[in-house]
Order: structure tokens, then sequence, then C-alpha cells
């Protein structure tokens, strides 16, 4: 098996010392409107920035239905003493991806040059996977390729659709760039279970997801060698109180995520 996959576990505010909190710190993804409104969700970002962790500041369309403005972003990085940011996709939509990654570079760019920029790869098809793949990999302002995770049953053979084929496509093409960074974004719809497999991939950096956390708070458990099945659930912004019975169990949904990605990190009230 391959190098591990470094995990950041996505929770509510009121619980980042109690789940997210890594020891020894590795890395962190944390929502820009978050750090801009919330001095408790910034103290902690910046904190485990302090011990060693790598920042991801994301730019929060996913959240909000629309990217904040660069100057925004900036701050937040800046606040978190971040290292990257993400910059704004658009869902199935490589072109408009494109487009929306373009601009919100440059309006960066424009201001600082002290963050590596992240974009996301979408398509509507393969042809336009493909081409946008190819489009960010030889464009000079990014630093890092976040692929999405695969949240439907799809054919197999889909590039755009399913994610151990889009990273097995990659690899078997020679397509890499050392130069740039590569992620997935959350725990798609077999959840820990793929990331087994991606380990095989050695240039994978990191995974995110907030799937242990919400499942846990439902009082469902993550099992090691699955199944996984993920019924409807809410997102994280509105999982509410989480009981303090059900922390265990969140706890050891963490460390199935963590050992499936092949990570030792712990969380240190764990530890």
């Amino acid at each position: 098996m391959a190098k591990s996959i470094d995990v950041s576990v996505i929770a509510p505010p009121d619980y980042l010392d109690a789940f997210v909190a890594q020891e020894p710190a590795s890395v962190h993804h944390v929502a820009a409107q978050r750090v801009l409104t919330d001095a408790a969700c910034c103290g902690f970002f910046r904190h485990e920035a302090q011990r060693g962790a790598e920042i991801i500041v994301d730019n929060g369309v996913f959240d909000l239905g629309h990217a904040l403005p660069a100057a925004d972003l900036i701050a937040a990085a800046r606040a978190v003493k971040a290292r990257e940011i993400i910059l704004p996709d658009v869902m199935r939509d490589g072109v408009a991806t494109m487009k929306a990654s373009d601009e919100a570079a440059r309006e960066i760019r424009d201001l600082s040059d002290e963050f590596r920029l992240c974009v996301a790869l979408h398509a509507a098809d393969d042809q336009e996977w493909l081409r946008c793949y190819d489009y960010f990999a030889s464009s000079d302002y990014v630093g890092a390729i976040a692929l999405p995770a695969s949240r439907r049953p799809a054919p197999e053979d889909q590039l755009c659709r399913t994610r151990w084929t889009a990273t097995r496509y990659l690899e078997d093409h020679g397509m890499i760039e050392d130069r740039i960074v590569y992620r997935l974004l959350g725990l798609g719809r077999t959840g820990h279970l793929e990331l087994v497999e991606q380990r095989e991939h050695e240039w994978i950096a990191s995974v995110d997801g907030a799937a242990p956390i919400i499942l846990g708070a439902m009082g469902i458990a993550m099992l090691p060698g699955g199944p996984y099945e993920k019924p409807r659930t809410p997102r994280i912004e509105n999982l509410g109180r989480i009981p303090d019975e059900r922390f265990e169990l969140i706890r050891r949904n963490i460390a199935v995520v963590r050992e499936a990605a092949g990570s030792s990190v712990g969380i240190p009230e764990a530890a």
C-alpha cells in the first residue's frame, strides 16, 4: 500500500477542539466566511497553523451559493495563516468552472501572490473533463487541483462522474504534474472505502469530509470494511447540538476514515 492521505475533518464551529484538532497537525479545510464571522473559529485554525498544519481556505460558494470577493478571501487566508485558497467552481460545468477560476485567480493575484491557488475539476462529460484538466494543468496560476467526490451512482468508466476512474486514468496516462498538489474534495458515495483504493496513488495529498461527524451524530457507525450506506443527512451547518453520548462514536468514525486513508494522525484529547 502506498503513502497515506491526510484527512481534514469538517465539523461545526462548536466542536473544533473535540473532533477537528490534530496530533500531529497536518492539513485543515475551512470556509472563508466562517473565519471572517467567527472569532473562535479563526483562532482555532490560526493556532493549528502555528502548530504546523497546512490551512486551506475555501471560497464559500458551496455554502453561500456564491464565492466571496477576492479581498475577503485574502483577508480570511491571512487571518488563519493559510497557504492555499480554493477558487470558485460550477458543478458539472467545466467551461463555467474555468471561467470562474480564471476570474478569481486574476482578482486574487492582482492583490497578492502569497497563496497557492487550487481549482476544482468539473465537467458535463468526459471530453469536457479532459479539456478542463489539460487547461488547468497547463495554467501558470494553478498550484493545486481538487477532484470532487462522486456523489451519485454512475458508469464506472466515466471520468467526470467516478473519481477513482479519473485518478487511475491520470496515473495510467502519465498526466500527473509534479508542480501541482492533488486533493480529493469530500467523501463520495462509497465514503471511506474509496480511500483504500486512492492510496495507491502516491500523488494524492489530502481529503476532507464531514461524513464521520454527521453520521456519528446520527448514531451511525462507519465500519472499517463496509458496507458504506449514507442515508439522507443534514448539512453540517444545520447539524445542531451533538449529544455527549455520541462523541465516542464520532471519534471512532474519524479513526475509521483515517485508517482507510493510511493516516496515523489522531485527536489530541483522544490520544
